[in-house]
């Protein structure tokens, strides 16, 4: 390479950065920027899934304490988190049994909402009901994947449709717990970040459609915040290991099995223990008069890379897999005895 093509690489490569630096930095300001709370809870219902433990568990009782009226939609309305709810909140929480699977439950729901609606009627629904599990795409079935998806996403598109014209008149808010995963592809995640990418592709559309109505619709992107929710999975290698024919047992060995699955558990007991930056958001995404569309909560070391990594090319976001260790290990292990 000649010195005037080096010297036009080096100043193309110079403009490119500049530029992308630029635009992350646009992006920051506008998610930092000011935003009032005006939205006083009184008179005004939220109806919130996933409500026996984790983020939805937590948002109830905030929202209870700010004189919201709240519908809280539990699997187990008997369970002790639902009851926990019932003995710990004010005359303003309401227990529904609200399995998100079950087209009869959606609408046993909206009709008791709807028949014990505040003057100010229904303001929101937090769709935040949600199971994780992880595996590599050959150890799920198909029932593995479609059941994912029937809670993470078709859950909140049910839920969705039900009480969307309750919302839709009080011009409130519709909120979805995505993930991180719904853009940040990696090993074993792959069910999972499926049904978020999914979530959000309907939100994302929803939100434009809503626009018109007056209907603000966010997304909240939570990072690892694996100990401050019960909705990790525990499993055993074991249980993994027998759950493969012998095809894939020849493939996937033993050791390897045990190494990903005490990998996985360990990396996602390191995460945040504290669910207050995701509550701070959905509260925000709830009651500030300018929602942004996206909340990203990781920690700010993490922010930059996250913000970046969706407008990075695939070669780059592949090599990021390509140089850790755990990917190293998959790779020298697969086919060993």
């Amino acid at each position: 390479m000649d010195a005037a093509a080096l010297t036009s690489f080096t100043f193309g490569g110079i403009v490119v950065s500049s530029v992308c630096a630029i635009f992350l930095l646009a992006l920051m300001l506008l998610s930092c920027r000011g935003r009032n709370q005006e939205v006083i809870g009184a008179g005004r219902a939220v109806l919130i899934t996933g409500c026996d433990s984790g983020f939805g568990h937590q948002l109830a009782r905030r929202l209870d304490a700010q004189g919201f009226v709240v519908f809280a939609g539990c699997l187990f309305p008997n369970g002790d988190g639902a009851q926990t709810l019932h003995r710990e909140s004010s005359s303003n929480m309401n227990i529904l049994k609200l399995d998100v699977t079950k087209d009869e439950d959606v609408t046993q729901a909206r009709t008791v909402v709807q028949s014990n609606l505040p003057e100010k009627g229904l303001w929101a629904v937090v769709n935040n009901a949600g199971i994780l599990d992880w595996s590599e795409t050959e150890w799920n079935t198909i029932d593995d994947y479609r059941n994912m998806a029937e809670v993470n996403l078709f859950g909140s598109i049910r839920t969705s449709i039900a009480f969307l014209p309750l919302v839709r008149a009080s011009k409130g808010r519709m909120v979805y717990v995505s993930s991180i995963f719904a853009f940040f592809n990696c090993l074993t995640m792959g069910a999972y970040s499926m049904s978020k990418r999914g979530l959000e592709a309907f939100a994302d559309c929803l939100r434009v459609e809503m626009d018109c109505f007056g209907v603000k619709v966010s997304i909240i992107q939570p990072g690892n915040f694996g100990p401050a929710t019960s909705i990790l999975r525990r499993r055993t290698g074991t249980e993994i290991w027998e759950k493969l024919d012998e095809e894939r047992q020849q493939m996937f060995n033993r050791q390897y099995v045990d190494l990903a699955n005490n990998y996985h558990m360990s990396t996602c007991m390191t995460g945040n223990q504290d669910s207050s930056l995701v509550i701070d958001a959905m509260v925000e995404a709830l009651t500030a008069d300018r929602p942004k569309r996206r909340y990203l909560l990781v920690s700010k070391l993490d922010m930059l890379f996250f913000y970046a990594f969706p407008y990075l090319p695939t070669c780059i976001t592949d090599a990021v897999f390509y140089l850790s260790p755990m990917y190293n290990k998959r790779k020298a292990m697969l086919y060993s005895k």
